[in-house]
């Protein structure tokens, strides 16, 4: 039988846990008192499977308060309540707390040991799920596999992949940092083909039941 777990319990495990700090399985431990952050209710239909909060959202609690939120939002033709409907929306990053910057300033990639920690426990408990939007490479490499073309290429058989017939749908996105402008400006496809119809989907996926 499929795994099945209370989301409220897990979610609550998760905002407590100082694997990567206490116990870091991969690398130095994470160097600022982590601040797990996750959004969702039992009854979400929608997941955003995204990467790991920033700064700005670590700072605040909350998870895309900050421009790469502003654009996701835009993307996904939601206003701030429904964004924040955790009984509609459900927001797993890969690693639930800001992992730190690079070397050249940029965030560094989410911590492992989260995922490897909770991200199957913390799906089991959202059964209701009808569409997941998996956002950056470390996304898409959990939830569909690493695939050759690695980001661009996934995102281009985005088509494909939405109509695989499995539930929930998965459907693949760019990451929205504004680190990701070049990105969109060679990749014209994305706004005049994708975009209409995730606008569609999520609209399709949020309404009253």
């Amino acid at each position: 039988m499929p795994l099945q777990t209370d989301f409220d319990a897990t979610a609550a495990a998760v905002r407590a846990c100082r694997i990567c700090r206490d116990a870091p399985a991969y690398g130095a431990p994470l160097p600022q008192e982590p601040r797990p952050i996750i959004q969702g209710l039992a009854t979400a239909r929608l997941c955003v499977a995204s990467q790991a909060p920033g700064n700005k959202a670590d700072k605040s609690g909350i998870p895309f308060m900050d421009p790469s939120g502003i654009r996701l939002r835009d993307w996904l033709g939601l206003d701030m309540a429904a964004f924040y409907d955790a009984s509609r929306l459900a927001i797993i990053p890969m690693g639930a707390c800001f992992p730190g910057y690079d070397a050249k300033g940029g965030d560094k990639p989410p911590r492992r040991e989260c995922a490897e920690r909770w991200r199957e426990e913390l799906f089991a408990g959202l059964p209701k799920l009808d569409l997941i939007l998996v956002i950056g490479q470390y996304a898409q490499g959990w939830h569909l596999g690493r695939a050759e073309g690695g980001l661009t290429g996934t995102v281009r058989r985005w088509r494909a992949i939405l109509e695989t017939p499995r539930r929930p749908r998965v459907l693949p996105l760019p990451h929205p940092s504004w680190r990701n402008s070049g990105w969109l400006k060679a990749n014209p496809w994305f706004e005049a083909e994708l975009l209409p119809v995730l606008k569609l989907e999520v609209a399709r996926t949020m309404a009253p039941r």
